[in-house]
């Protein structure tokens, strides 16, 4: 019994600061409405907005008799991705080191490595429960189907929660201050929406232009989880693109990344 107790003792410490900071975070995520209105309710706004265009309700041949409306859930998916990833969670994390937070947590016993994983862990979620919000209200109010191939959707939506994450780490590991990392993610916040689809759906871009589209995250992304929708499993091209940019993205914010 007492080699058991020196076992798990340590655990438990060690979980009872991080799920303390995961709870604090909690708390303060909560209290910013901005943050929660772009990630939670402006995709879905957007796509009840575009759901009540008469056109876009309407089978396209040129779309495989699909409506508009079918493609822009997935879009719409993506979009709340965005936002938690490249607007709302570098700010927050850039500021911390900015303030001397991250320096701070140092000479404590919880590392800023608790701080950076609540962190990543609420605005990966809230982006997955916006995902939950968009497919149910594009369910009940236009009748898109869900998803006809669960378990692939599934996959590639992880696989681009996984790949924003990794990319708002970079932006904040390469910004020195909260206005250099809005900067920056203004920047890449739009490359990333026009590669989404969210201007114009991926399916329905020139060949050549969907082409090079494909090769990035979101172009990838909406690719296989429109493919996923469809009923047919996504092409593991399109997942192998996510996972390669999630990993280089990784990778260089490890690298680069400062704690003050």
């Amino acid at each position: 019994m007492a080699t058991a107790n020196t076992g798990t003792a340590p655990r438990t410490a060690s979980a009872g600061p991080k799920l303390a900071v995961l709870r604090s975070e909690a708390r303060l995520f909560l209290r910013e409405p901005g943050s929660l209105f772009w990630i939670l309710v402006f995709p879905t706004a957007l796509m009840t907005v575009l759901g009540l265009i008469p056109s876009f309700r309407d089978p396209d041949d040129a779309l495989g008799g699909r409506r508009v409306i079918d493609l822009y859930v997935p879009v719409a998916v993506l979009l709340a991705m965005i936002m938690a990833g490249l607007q709302a969670m570098p700010p927050v994390l850039t500021g911390y080191r900015e303030r001397g937070i991250l320096r701070r947590m140092s000479t404590t016993p919880v590392r800023p490595f608790a701080l950076l994983g609540a962190q990543i862990a609420l605005h990966g979620g809230a982006a997955l429960g916006s995902a939950v919000l968009v497919t149910a209200v594009g369910r009940i109010a236009f009748g898109v189907r869900l998803p006809g191939q669960p378990f692939g959707y599934l996959l590639a939506l992880l696989l681009a929660v996984a790949c924003v994450l990794a990319l708002g780490a970079l932006v904040c590991s390469v910004s020195r201050t909260i206005k250099i990392s809005a900067a920056i993610g203004s920047v890449v916040f739009f490359v990333m929406m026009f590669t989404a689809g969210v201007w114009v759906p991926v399916q329905t871009m020139p060949d050549t232009l969907r082409r090079i589209v494909q090769f990035t995250p979101f172009g990838a992304a909406s690719q296989a989880l429109d493919r996923a929708a469809s009923g047919a499993w996504p092409s593991w091209a399109y997942l192998g693109v996510m996972a390669l940019w999630t990993v280089l993205a990784a990778a260089a914010a490890i690298r680069t990344f400062r704690w003050e």
